[in-house]
C-alpha cells in the first residue's frame, strides 16, 4: 500500500510557515506569513501566504481574504517605505507560472524607471545572505511603524 504524504511535509512553503525551512520572515502573523522571496525581481520582493495551505486563490475561503489582504496592505506599504521605491506590484498566479503550488501574494517594490515592463519578471538574487537579512530587517522595521487595519 502507497500511503501519499501530507501536503503540509511536502510544501516549501507549508514548512516556512511551520518554521521547519529557514526563510527570511518579516510578518508573521496567526493567519499569514511573509518573506522575502529567494530570487527576487528587485530586493525586498516579500511572498505572502495563508498559514494553512490552498493551491489557488478560488481555493481560499472566504473568511481568509481580508486577513490575506489586509496583510498584503500592511506589507506593501512597509515594503515600499523600507525600500525607498515609488511604490509596489502586486500580483498572484494561479496554476501557470506558479512555482510552487501555495497561494502566495507577491509584493515587489517599484521605482519609476526601472526597466520592468509587462509580465516579464527579470529575477536576480542577492549577493549574499547578510544583505538578504538587512532587507528583511528594514521592513520588519517598517511594519512596526505602519498601523494596522
Amino acid at each position: 500500500m502507497t500511503t501519499t504524504p501530507d501536503i503540509t511535509t511536502t510544501c516549501p512553503f507549508c514548512r516556512i510557515a511551520d518554521g521547519k525551512l529557514p526563510a527570511h520572515v518579516v510578518l508573521d502573523d496567526p493567519d499569514v506569513v511573509a518573506f522575502l522571496d529567494q530570487r527576487p525581481v528587485f530586493p525586498g520582493h516579500v511572498l505572502l501566504i495563508p498559514r494553512r495551505h490552498y493551491e489557488t486563490i478560488a481555493d481560499l475561503p472566504p473568511d481568509m481574504i481580508d486577513p490575506l489582504f489586509a496583510a498584503g496592505q500592511r506589507v506593501a506599504a512597509a515594503v515600499q517605505a523600507a525600500t525607498e521605491s515609488d511604490g509596489t506590484f502586486m500580483a498572484i498566479n494561479n496554476v501557470v507560472s506558479q512555482s510552487v503550488p501555495h497561494l502566495h501574494l507577491h509584493i515587489v517594490p517599484r521605482k519609476r524607471k526601472d526597466g520592468l515592463r509587462g509580465f516579464f519578471w527579470p529575477r536576480q538574487r542577492y549577493p549574499d545572505d547578510e544583505t538578504m537579512e538587512a532587507v528583511a530587517a528594514a521592513i520588519r522595521a517598517a511594519l512596526g511603524t505602519i498601523n494596522r487595519q
